[in-house]
């Protein structure tokens, strides 16, 4: 990265750009040029050439807020209750404006998104170096959970809003805390994990009495929500209430959902359904690629550098096709806390606490659906990971490949209405 990309791109606005354009430019082309040339899968749809190619699946809900508000209780399959306002509200004004709500929350979320990759560089540039910078900006841009960076949702003003929260506290700038805060718990109940992020790091760095201010401040876009809940569905956390009674989120860790995705990465689908183990090939394949993993891990200093490197990514990829989306799922949050924990020392203690807290929220939700796709959100992630490809350059290649082949992927299922955030 630190021989190749200055090659593409000297100045550090244009590399942001370089990684920003050409991964949403991917995207374009797998949903507008690739998916309308194949046949309509089962249970998808044939995709189109269009701007409704960008909305799907949550889209829908939040086009229907902006278009028509929200539409109470328990009135429909899916309560669009669940779905916090700013985005919504932004496409509404982009509709005032004359624009169709695909091409408004298209651009919005776009738009958001690259200023997120702006934000992280100069943030990570500040605390772990350049190079470190550049990998993490190309991680967020490349990852293919980024493709919810383009279409209608908004991962993108999350991302940008949470961010740009964490970067002004970071500098001390405790106004800008406490508004990009409001504006990313007005987006997603995932920013909640702010406000104790914050406070435990204005105690461990002995902060002013602002920093504490600033903090308590950033959940007000959650609390001007839940007031409009009470006084809308008189119930103050009718956001929860819907998740509850729509999606069946249970109380607390969903541990039968973990059971059942840990079950289908160590034994497979089709042992974990039929309760018994049918297809021994599954378990002692998988097996067989731990006990060489360790050894790898193990033995790592004997070892030539390029040779851990490429068996170790090799090992992975072999993984990933025997277990698929369940390892992407479960390594996104169990893999995500390890990684925060064993870089917890050349990480910043603000980045290593919110993952953390954002993470345990997301443990604690009551479900395991998405879960690659909201701890995708959590910007911690991306600067640990970012942190440790800096320092293992080949395995940060084959790993920006490898994004790049499910990027397209992800691109052409979400485009043919298929689910793409696995469960």
């Amino acid at each position: 990265m630190r021989n190749f990309l200055p090659k593409i791109c000297q100045n550090e606005a244009c590399f942001i750009l370089a990684m920003g354009l050409l991964s949403r430019g991917l995207i374009a082309i797998a949903m507008l040029g690739i998916a309308p040339l194949l046949a309509a899968p089962s249970g998808g749809i044939q995709a189109e050439l269009g701007w409704e190619v960008f909305s799907a699946w949550d889209s829908s809900f939040y086009q229907q807020i902006a278009a028509n508000n929200y539409d109470g209780l328990g009135e429909n399959p899916g309560a669009n209750v669940a779905f916090f306002p700013l985005f919504p509200l932004l496409i509404r004004g982009g509709m005032l404006l004359g624009f169709s709500s695909n091409v408004v929350g298209t651009l919005i979320n776009n738009a958001a998104f690259l200023g997120t990759l702006f934000v992280l560089y100069y943030w990570v540039k500040r605390t772990n170096g350049m190079l470190a910078a550049r990998w993490a900006t190309a991680i967020l841009a490349w990852c293919p959970l980024s493709i919810f960076g383009t279409v209608v949702y908004s991962e993108g003003l999350f991302l940008f809003f949470s961010t740009s929260a964490l970067f002004a506290f970071e500098r001390q700038n405790y106004r800008q805390t406490a508004l990009w805060g409001i504006l990313a718990t007005a987006t997603r109940i995932t920013g909640l994990a702010l406000m104790p992020a914050l406070i435990i790091t204005a105690w461990r760095r002995r902060l002013p009495p602002t920093a504490y201010i600033a903090s308590l401040a950033s959940a007000g876009g959650t609390l001007f929500y839940s007031l409009y809940c009470w006084v809308q569905f008189k119930d103050p956390i009718a956001f929860i209430t819907t998740q509850h009674s729509q999606w069946q989120r249970k109380q607390g860790i969903d541990w039968e959902g973990w059971g059942k995705m840990l079950g289908e990465i160590t034994i497979g689908s089709k042992n974990w359904a039929a309760g018994s183990i049918n297809d021994p090939w599954h378990p002692l394949l998988f097996g067989l690629i731990m006990a060489i993993a360790y050894g790898l891990w193990h033995y790592r200093a004997y070892l030539p550098k390029a040779y851990f490197d490429y068996s170790l990514g090799s090992l992975g990829l072999l993984l990933w096709l025997l277990t698929g989306d369940p390892l992407l799922n479960t390594l996104s949050v169990l893999g995500g806390i390890t990684l925060l924990w064993c870089l917890r020392h050349q990480l910043s203690f603000l980045v290593v606490i919110y993952g953390f807290c954002a993470l345990g929220l997301l443990i604690s939700s009551g479900g395991t659906i998405s879960l690659n796709r909201l701890a995708y959100g959590i910007i911690s992630l991306t600067i640990a990971l970012g942190l440790l490809l800096s320092r293992s350059p080949r395995l940060g290649y084959a790993t920006l490949g490898f994004f790049c082949v499910l990027l397209i992927s992800f691109s052409v299922r979400f485009a043919q209405h298929q689910w793409v955030a696995m469960i």
